[in-house]
């Protein structure tokens, strides 16, 4: 049963669940993808709510990502569903379908069209306000040389989250 609560009810236990890694959901053109996100922040900029998530070009999400105005995070608690995030980070949906692949419960999201995932305990539900790709000419060298080597940079997408809540099951 979800119930909703506050977008920093639960911030402590999103950023530690997050780096274990959590399904981000984007649904365009009757196609739902998700991807497995171990980076992102919570914040509170321009008077709103807002989760900050980062997609590589070369992923098949970014494709779908850019042609939205919408996505939904799905963070499962305690090391849960190790094997689906594994699956979904390491498998693109131009290959796979990867809700099918991993037998993933969608559920309806209550105030996009971008589904959740069912079996995590917290949901964010997001309306992209701002984007932004990253410059290279601004990122140390140190960060250049660790996760950019190959120059596959991300996009930063802002979203002001509309709805959140717990998986009270």
């Amino acid at each position: 049963m979800l119930v909703e609560v506050g977008y920093n009810d639960y911030a402590e236990e999103m950023l530690d669940n997050l780096e274990k890694g959590g399904f981000l959901i984007v649904a365009n053109e009757n196609k739902v993808n998700t991807m497995t996100i171990g980076w992102g922040s919570l914040a509170y900029i321009w008077g709103k709510p807002v989760l900050m998530v980062m997609v590589r070009k070369s992923r098949y999400t970014f494709q779908l990502i850019e042609n939205t105005n919408e996505f939904s995070v799905s963070i499962p608690f305690e090391g849960k569903m190790k094997k689906e995030l594994t699956f979904c980070g390491t498998k693109s949906g131009k290959d796979y379908d990867k809700i099918a692949e991993c037998n993933l419960e969608l559920l309806k999201g209550t105030k996009t069209n971008t589904p959740l995932i069912a079996g995590c305990q917290l949901h964010y539900e997001c309306q992209i306000c701002y984007k932004q790709e990253m410059a290279p000419a601004n990122l140390i060298n140190s960060f250049q040389d660790s996760w950019y080597a190959d120059n596959d940079y991300h996009t930063l997408y802002f979203a002001e989250i509309i709805g959140s809540y717990l998986d009270k099951n």
